[in-house]
């Protein structure tokens, strides 16, 4: 048994001050605020505990990308080492083999404990709401590719993005939720109605907020406000101060509350490299100042972010607790994953070592020091 304790911790949800973890196995056995009750084997007496990141929408990092085979090890641990202790990996939209490939791949790295599973954005998306996706290899749901699609993941697909307005959308959300797939809206030029009824049929989650879908209006609210109102939609948010003007973000947080509210990165294979020119998908991607763009235009393609970036973005408004919420176990709730997402007795040992600077100091995964400061 390992004992670790900080001057700072988020235990079950509540900052300790200080605050102790017992660990073994890869588990926390016990866990509380005061002093430990026993010696501690690890203590960071100015330092802060928080839940290891989940990250339920991120297409690579450190120069890699998810949708390479032979990236996926790197990107995933450029991203632990930024203390995102769980991660979701996005495959954009592609061509019918070139998906099934890659599901193929990302379900192989999911069965090796890389990664928590696999998230669909694309290619059942909205040409008019494409982003930095291909339009030219979006189609509607066809049931036989989706069958296709879930029999190459086994079990490992987690997650799926469509535009509910799309023909043969809502067959489509019947059959990922018979097999146990999350649905989001996204890349989506829904109206609020079309959106509402997509909630209705099952769909939880809103991928990146205000992104990729028609803007707010008094006479057409759309997607946006449908997702919003929903106490049982849980809206994603690319808190870099890029996709979403921060006023935005602390907007949302106050109206939906941090227990809907799941923090992501969007990030691509830039996060962690200098600017430069790289691809998301099929689709060539300019970076600059750290802000990736489809190249020749002005449309953002993913971001450079990482979690604990995004962390800090809105812990010095939020608190501690809550931007523990968003970062971890907001995520895990809306994702149906067990035993990770908070600091809590029976939950697997991650956890995230920060500085008195809210950077990274440390970082544990399955009770194993991976970046020991």
């Amino acid at each position: 048994m390992r004992v670790i304790s900080a001057g700072t911790a988020v235990i079950d949800g509540q900052v300790r001050r200080p605050g102790w973890l017992q660990v073994s196995d890869g588990r926390i056995l016990d866990c509380g605020g005061g002093p430990s009750p026993s010696p501690a084997d690890e203590d960071f007496p100015h330092c802060i505990v928080v839940p290891g990141f989940i990250d339920m929408h991120v297409h690579g990092g450190g120069g890699a990308s998810y949708t390479d085979a032979d990236g996926v090890g790197v990107a995933a641990g450029f991203h632990l080492r930024h203390g995102t202790t769980t991660t979701l990996a996005s495959l954009v939209t592609a061509s019918p083999a070139e998906l099934i490939g890659g599901v193929r791949a990302l379900a192989a790295a999911t069965r090796r404990g890389t990664l928590a599973g696999i998230h669909l954005e694309g290619p059942w998306l909205s040409r008019a709401r494409c982003g930095a996706h291909d339009p030219a290899r979006m189609r509607d749901p066809d049931p036989a590719e989706i069958d296709a699609v879930l029999t190459a993941g086994g079990g490992a697909i987690r997650m799926v993005t469509l535009a509910p307005e799309l023909p043969g959308a809502d067959d489509a959300i019947r059959r990922f939720l018979d097999a146990d797939v999350v649905v989001a809206v996204g890349h989506t030029d829904a109206t609020y109605e079309q959106t509402k009824r997509a909630i209705a049929a099952g769909a939880t989650v809103g991928t990146h907020l205000f992104n990729a879908m028609p803007p707010l209006h008094h006479r057409e609210p759309g997607p946006a406000l449908a997702l919003l109102q929903d106490a049982g939609v849980t809206v994603e948010l690319i808190a870099d101060g890029v996709h979403v003007h921060p006023e935005a973000v602390r907007a949302v947080v106050r109206a939906a509350g941090p227990d809907r509210v799941a923090l992501v990165t969007d990030a691509i294979a830039a996060a962690g490299r200098a600017d430069g020119t790289f691809r998301l998908g099929a689709v060539p991607v300019d970076v600059e100042s750290g802000v990736a763009r489809v190249h020749g235009t002005s449309t953002i393609a993913g971001s450079t972010a990482t979690m604990d970036a995004i962390f800090r973005s809105v812990a010095a408004d939020v608190g501690l607790a809550d931007a523990a919420r968003m970062t971890a176990a907001t995520p895990a709730r809306a994702l149906g994953l067990h035993r990770v997402g908070a600091l809590r007795a029976g939950y697997d040992a991650n956890l995230v070592v920060l500085n008195g600077d809210w950077e990274v100091f440390a970082v544990m995964a399955r009770g194993e020091w991976v970046v020991n400061g």
